[in-house]
């Protein structure tokens, strides 16, 4: 994956994932419907979800891709936040309906009439769940390369897809041992497991699009490579904001007041060229330099 662009790793992962997905899908609706297997189905259905939101995260690519212009001076990185609540949405609306679903079938009372599902339904939930863990690694590598949420979005909905194959071999097992039941039970586990991820991925956008800061550790980090700059007697104050994948961060430090203004100048250079070379998802720093009473007043205290 070395040498590659965001946009174009983000691509290349997309398509892999869509490739996949369509395959699965595929595979698990046949056998859900030969094998008489509601919670396989409903695993399908997950699984055209993913493809969907691989389409999705393509979009999003390009659109967050683009240059700064007139209009979007900041650039379009909030793009990837847009799509990520999107595919959130979608996942919020396959949760509810497979999770409806199943759970008119275990309230019917009925489950004489629920069909025992046959040995097709239990193999396509085993290779669902190996590829779909696969397919989790695969992206969240790419993700954490290039730190992209919509990526890393569809990462752990790899990862919902597998757990959900998991509870659909538990409940396609169950059913198996004479246990109709378990079948549309395991609907409603792959239901809650579709809603969970849907939500992590809502907040973490969410927390993106409203100038969250970023992370403790990473703010600390920023603190002591500014305070380790020459010239720099203290840090007034550091406020960092997330932007998409991106982030800024703004900066006050104290100098020595009696300096010339072309020495506090490079001082405030130093400190902006070490903030962004030391962690590349900084999109822009500014930083302000404030008269401090002198040097040895400030050693003394």
């Amino acid at each position: 994956m070395s040498g590659k662009t965001e946009k174009e790793l983000t691509v290349q992962v997309s398509r892999v994932s869509i490739f996949v997905n369509i395959a699965l899908m595929a595979m698990k609706f046949f056998a859900g419907v030969v094998a008489h297997s509601g919670a396989m189905i409903a695993d399908a259905v997950h699984s055209a979800s993913d493809v969907f939101g691989s389409f999705l995260v393509i979009i999003g690519a390009n659109l967050s891709g683009k240059a700064a212009d007139e209009e979007h001076p900041y650039g379009h990185e909030r793009m990837e936040c847009v799509i990520s609540i999107i595919l959130a949405n979608i996942l919020l609306l396959v949760g509810l309906g497979i999770g409806m679903n199943g759970m008119g079938k275990i309230f019917s009372g009925d489950y004489s009439a629920l069909a025992v599902p046959g040995k097709l339904a239990l193999a396509a939930a085993v290779i669902s769940i190996l590829v779909k863990e696969g397919l989790f690694w695969y992206t969240r590598f790419a993700a954490k390369q290039i730190n992209s949420i919509s990526l890393m979005a569809e990462a752990w909905h790899h990862r919902s897809d597998a757990l959900s194959s998991i509870g659909s071999f538990i409940g396609i097992f169950g059913a198996r041992l004479g246990y109709p039941v378990l079948d549309p039970v395991a609907s409603v586990v792959i239901a809650c497991f579709i809603l969970k991820v849907a939500y992590d991925i809502f907040k973490e956008t969410l927390d993106r699009m409203v100038d969250h800061a970023c992370d403790e550790e990473t703010e600390q980090a920023m603190r002591q490579l500014i305070l380790s700059n020459e010239g720099v007697l203290a840090l007034d104050l550091l406020r960092t904001r997330l932007f998409g994948s991106k982030m800024y961060v703004e900066v006050e430090i104290e100098a020595d007041r009696d300096l010339p203004l072309y020495e506090a100048h490079n001082i405030a250079v130093q400190v902006h060229n070490g903030i962004e070379k030391g962690f590349p998802l900084v999109k822009h720093c500014v930083v302000h330099v404030n008269p401090a009473a002198c040097a040895d007043c400030l050693k003394e205290c």
